[in-house]
């Protein structure tokens, strides 16, 4: 049975959608507003690698365990939206040996799975390889199709009673007594809300749904560009094994590879520079891996904006900041019914939304307990009606253009 308490979901990338579905897997009524089609913000502007945790492994130890969860229960659950690839960090002649080793050791105490290849092995699987190539770590990464995975959330939430409102951006947000007590909608919605809770999952943008709260969350966005180009002889997902920096992953589709990316200050995740410079870096840096893609056909190129949290860190280098998830309440700052979701990354959407879901639970009575990490997603087993989703829900990104139908 519906709970009667409705639930303002504002953001309709990943994490947003995991948010409803979840929320209403448990009987509780939301509704999902989002300005633009869902996972126009950043969820579909990424490169799509599915983590296995093995990036972030020797410098956040937590956020590695967390990913190589994720990713076990994402490939058990949500069929075509995931390409199984695995994933190789490659060290090459330049390539400091230690850092290869410090990876190797991070993983292990992170209980992702590890296999040490020569280079002869290396380049058995991916011929084109640089010639400087000397081992490489095989982890199990692998490939997602963020339009697919935001529209087949939204999908299951729909069916369970969520209303999923595209084109719907936030205006206003009128707080009495403490309380959130309406939200104003317009464009294809143009209603009055009046929510007995507001979740804040705007990625970059969540300092601005705050505010409209008199709330404050500070977020230090980066932008970083995706290059893809045609290239089909690379089956796993490439890393290069060196500190994280511009041009250091090769992301494989059919008949295309992604390359990525560079991480750069944004101050306004709408107004964002896209210079040429990062386009020349990161193909430059990701044939010093994988020769070939220097000359290879651009077939498309787009930016995206990382939604960084970071209270304290906002003037430091931006790949400094952790890719870990902060789930403020803002009871704390006297607005009794708002939260936050900030940060984390798309792997880790569905632990990002369990953890939400549940602070909404307590904070509404509802004793209903997270399903999700054994409920297959709807569609996940046929790409066509995957991408029926899609264009429902108008979630077609850059990402995955090549992929969806």
């Amino acid at each position: 049975m519906a709970n009667s308490d409705t639930v303002l979901v504002v953001g309709g990338g990943v994490t947003g959608a995991g948010v409803a579905r979840d929320l209403s897997l448990r009987g509780v009524d939301v509704v999902l507003a989002e300005r633009d089609g869902l996972s126009s913000g950043t969820s579909s502007r990424s490169h799509g690698l599915l983590h296995s945790g093995a990036r972030y492994a020797e410098s956040d130890l937590r956020g590695a365990e967390e990913c190589i969860q994720e990713n076990r229960i994402l490939k058990s659950t949500a069929g075509a939206c995931i390409r199984d690839t695995g994933g190789l960090f490659v060290q090459l002649a330049a390539d400091d040996p230690a850092y290869f080793e410090r990876k190797r050791e991070a993983c292990a105490d992170a209980a992702i799975e590890t296999e040490l290849l020569d280079a002869d092995a290396v380049r058995e699987t991916v011929p084109e390889l640089s010639a400087t190539v000397e081992r490489a770590l095989w982890v199990p990464d692998a490939v997602v199709f963020p339009s697919r995975l935001v529209a087949t959330n939204a999908a299951d939430a729909a069916a369970h009673g969520a209303r999923i409102l595209p084109h719907s951006p936030l205006e206003s947000l009128r707080v009495r007594n403490e309380q959130v007590v309406s939200a104003q909608l317009g464009g294809t919605a143009d209603e009055t809300i009046e929510p007995d809770y507001v979740v804040n999952a705007a990625g970059a943008w969540a300092g601005q749904v705050a505010a409209m709260a008199g709330l404050e969350v500070t977020m230090a966005p980066s932008r970083g560009v995706m290059i893809s180009v045609a290239y089909d002889q690379c089956e796993p997902v490439l890393n290069r094994c060196r500190v994280p920096d511009d041009g250091d992953i090769v992301v494989p589709h059919d008949g295309e590879v992604v390359l990525g990316t560079t991480s750069v200050p944004a101050s306004d995740p709408d107004d964002c520079e896209r210079a040429d410079w990062e386009v020349e870096t990161c193909i430059e840096e990701c044939a010093a891996m994988l020769p070939p893609v220097a000359d290879a056909e651009i077939t498309r190129t787009w930016w995206g904006v990382r939604p960084l949290y970071a209270p304290d860190e906002a003037g430091q280098d931006r790949r400094g900041i952790s890719r870990g998830y902060s789930l403020l309440d803002h009871a704390m700052d006297d607005v009794e019914n708002v939260a936050s979701i900030v940060g984390g990354k798309l792997t880790t959407y569905r632990r990002m939304a369990a953890a939400t879901a549940d602070l909404v639970c307590d904070r509404l009575g509802v004793a209903a307990d997270c399903v999700t990490a054994d409920r297959p997603l709807p569609g996940h087993d046929d790409p066509a009606r995957l991408d029926e989703y899609v264009a429902r829900f108008d979630s077609r990104g850059p990402t995955d253009a090549d992929i969806v139908s």
